[in-house]
This record gives C-alpha cells, structure tokens and sequence, in this order.
C-alpha cells in the first residue's frame, strides 16, 4: 500500500521520536509548521508539491539528500518515518497514487551518497517536472 495523501497531520501526539515532534524541532524552523517554508530565503515550500519529487527517481532521492535531512541528528530508521509522515500529510494530491514509503534501508542508502551541488540538482529535478507538467517552484 502507498502513502496516503491528507493535511498535514497535526493531531499526531507530540510524544518523544514521533515524526510530529521530529519534524517541530529539527524541520519547523525553517519550512514552518505548515511546510510553505521561506522561498526568499532560498527555503522551498514543501506543501501541496512535495510530492511531485517522487515522480522521478532522482527527485525521491534529492529530498532525502537536501542539507537539512543530510545534517539531522536523525537516523536513518526515524528520517523514513519523518518523510513518510510529511508526504502522507504535507504533500497533499501532489503525492503520485501508490507512492511506496520510504525504507530505513533506502534512507541509509540516499544519504550514503549526496549530489556534488545540491542546489544545481534541485533545479535540475524541478525543470523536469516543470517540463512533464507539474507545477513547482
């Protein structure tokens, strides 16, 4: 079964390693309780696009392998639960029908390795989906 798409799930008990507190002390600062991040500040917005990344196999990757997800204190078992958490609620419809979640074992993986210039990457990723139709700053 894949990921179910819904808002974001704030009801999730905020109890110790849960992917809700995860995400409110290592990800809120920047890309905000509600995940439109700070795009003048070069952090994207993540709600209702986030998604669309998992279209492409190097955009599922690229999202485990940005700076942030990089550098966490989180291992690789509670980075799957945190993504799977934010593309079962943050991504909205943007999140392909199906979607599998992420693996502890894929995450150790992705983070194994890392594009030389993520920021170039990232463009890269996002005029693909711009040029199949996806909507995405």
């Amino acid at each position: 079964a894949g990921l179910g798409a819904g808002p974001l799930r704030a009801a999730q008990p905020l109890t110790a390693g849960s992917p809700a507190l995860n995400y409110r002390l290592i990800c809120m600062g920047c890309h905000l309780e509600d995940g439109s991040g700070m795009p003048q500040r070069g952090i994207p917005a993540m709600n209702g696009v986030l998604g669309h990344f998992l279209r492409l196999p190097e955009g599922r990757a690229l999202i485990v392998q940005v700076p942030g997800v990089m550098n966490t204190p989180l291992n690789d078992r509670q980075v799957a639960e945190l993504m799977n958490w934010l593309l079962g609620g943050i991504a909205g419809a943007s999140l392909p029908p199906g979607t599998p979640p992420y693996t502890k074992a894929e995450v150790r993986a992705l983070r194994a390795s890392r594009p030389a210039d993520v920021a170039a990457e990232r463009e890269r990723v996002v005029r693909r989906l711009r040029g199949l139709g996806y909507p995405i700053d």
